[in-house]
């Protein structure tokens, strides 16, 4: 395991061949979000999209838990490291890109959750593309409980994802959500023993890193550029996207790999 510069004093940023694990590294204040963490996890998501060799990456919480949302107190003031400071500085709106409403990273991304995954945490949550949730944990989104409103994307993305009555429970109620609940109601993809969330999302990132990279790339992109398009637009992208990577030197491969009864060896091309 190899442990990237881009790392910070509130976010752990590790390499294991092509693989990227994003560890928020706060446990004593159940890594609760603040301006150092963010510009990490902005800059690790740059360097998943910009890192061929990476194929998944995988995000979780030190301690024990995941995130429990932003520390505004902690926001306020700035990042004690002067590197991070500047990092601040060069990257436009890198609280927005860490929290993945924007910059998501073009490879998939795989949530691991162990205890409290609320308000922010939550957010983070629905901004990747498998979940994992250990029996343990806890999600929700407080925000409305508060006063406050869900600024990392929730109100918009999770009616999307898990339909109207259940994101509505979820946004208007600020109720706490078991893991089954949340795998209930389509929020999470998997439930598995607590402490073994990290091992799941490692397992399903082998998986992915084992398919071709080019056709995994086009599926997500595809399903982010079409979503809200009617059929016949989105079929139209769609097919842009995807002739290309059926003429790929990496379509050839998975072929004769079948016909030779062998694992295909994809290089991206």
């Amino acid at each position: 395991m190899e442990r990237l510069p881009i790392s910070t004093e509130h976010c752990v940023v590790e390499r294991d061949g092509p693989v990227v694990i994003v560890t928020m590294d706060r446990p004593e204040k159940r890594n609760a979000l603040t301006s150092a963490m963010l510009v990490g996890l902005a800059e690790a998501w740059a360097y998943m999209t910009e890192t061929p060799q990476v194929r998944a990456g995988i995000l979780t919480g030190a301690g024990g838990t995941f995130c429990s949302g932003a520390d505004l107190t902690a926001m306020e003031r700035p990042p004690s490291e002067p590197r991070v400071r500047e990092r601040m500085a060069r990257i436009p709106d890198f609280h927005w890109k860490g929290l993945l409403r924007e910059g998501r990273p073009a490879k998939p991304l795989i949530c691991a959750v162990e205890g409290h995954a609320v308000g922010g945490g939550t957010e983070l949550l629905v901004g990747t593309d498998l979940r994992v949730a250990a029996e343990g944990a806890t999600l929700g989104l407080y925000e409305a409980g508060r006063g406050l409103f869900p600024m990392g994307g929730c109100a918009v993305r999770l009616p999307r994802q898990i339909g109207y009555a259940n994101a509505m429970d979820l946004l208007l109620t600020a109720r706490p959500v078991t893991a089954r609940e949340a795998l209930a109601m389509g929020l999470v993809n998997t439930v598995v023993p607590d402490g073994s969330a990290l091992d799941a999302a490692r397992g399903l990132a082998e998986r992915i890193a084992g398919c071709g990279p080019l056709a995994v790339q086009a599926i997500l992109r595809a399903h982010r550029e079409t979503e809200h398009l009617p059929e016949a637009e989105a079929l139209r992208i769609s097919d842009e996207i995807g002739w290309p990577v059926l003429g790929s030197d990496d379509a050839k491969e998975g072929a004769r790999a079948f016909r030779e009864k062998r694992r295909p060896v994809y290089k991206g091309t």
